[in-house]
């Protein structure tokens, strides 16, 4: 009588994140990348003037309501109150439009990814691109202001201008593959964003000046990573005092978000296909 065994046999191809696997695979970056922009500013009448017209449209309205109506102070006496909110604008407009594609990434990308095989971690990687293009354009109009009120800017802030990019962006990406993991499951993850990020708005000081924070919770702002980058750009833009430690928590704060991304992103990626 035979004895009988069972075999099971069990992909691991998927388990891991490498570099090197990426690497082989970036021209399919790059394909993600431009259709995402493609398919942004398709037949629209504006095109990439949207990039601009939103943070100047917002700065106009904040400094109504925000500046004129209830007083707000741009925190800084040299510093007309439109120009900080446009720049305050600019870049959490990069950082929430960031996280809301990458959240949104492998659900866009479903029709190919139940079809073949690549590494799952390459449209959330590609939808990155997108707020660092608005980002180009908006952040031109930014230093048109600054001539329109002559106001020269500062060598450090022009410096820390692709540090603090890159802080917002891979914030950005490291929340980002958290929800976009979350979103396969629970599609719920896709109308709770918007009010998520609406919230994180408010509590970062985009349109006001962290000094409005009390100071025994400053410390504890810069823990959001949107913190770091906008208080950290504004300070150093116009030569005001900059708080590195606050930057340096941010940048911790960024590195555990990426980490646990990640980790999490990595842990549910090999049931994608059995969900979407």
């Amino acid at each position: 009588m035979r004895s009988q065994t069972t075999t099971t046999i069990t992909s691991d191809q998927n388990r891991h994140i490498s570099l090197k696997e990426l690497w082989q695979y970036r021209e399919l970056i790059y394909f993600f990348s431009w259709r995402d922009i493609k398919v942004r500013y398709k037949q629209t009448v504006l095109g990439i003037g949207w990039a601009i017209i939103q943070p100047l449209l917002a700065a106009a309205i904040f400094t109504i309501f925000f500046n004129r109506v209830a007083k707000i102070p741009s925190g800084s006496a040299k510093i007309p109150y439109p120009v900080l909110a446009y720049l305050g604008m600019t870049f959490w407009n990069c950082f929430s439009g960031t996280l809301s594609t990458v959240s949104n990434s492998i659900l866009s990308a479903q029709g190919v990814i139940t079809k073949i095989y690549f590494p799952r971690l390459i449209p959330p990687l590609s939808a990155t691109a997108l707020g660092i293009i608005d980002f180009m354009f908006a952040i031109v109009i930014f230093f048109v202001l600054l001539i329109v009120y002559r106001i020269p800017p500062h060598p450090l802030g022009v410096i820390m201008l692709l540090p603090s990019l890159l802080l917002a962006t891979v914030a950005a990406l490291g929340a980002g593959l958290f929800f976009a993991a979350l979103n396969v499951k629970y599609r719920d993850v896709r109308s709770a964003l918007p009010f998520i990020i609406q919230i994180g708005f408010f509590v970062t000081p985009v349109v006001y000046p962290l000094t409005l924070i009390p100071q025994k919770y400053q410390t504890l702002a810069y823990l959001n990573p949107a913190t770091g980058a906008i208080a950290g750009i504004k300070a150093a833009m116009f030569g005001d005092p900059i708080n590195w430690i606050g930057i340096l928590i941010s940048w911790l704060a960024t590195f555990v978000f990426l980490a646990f991304g990640l980790w999490y992103f990595r842990r549910t990626q090999d049931n994608f296909v059995d969900i979407i």
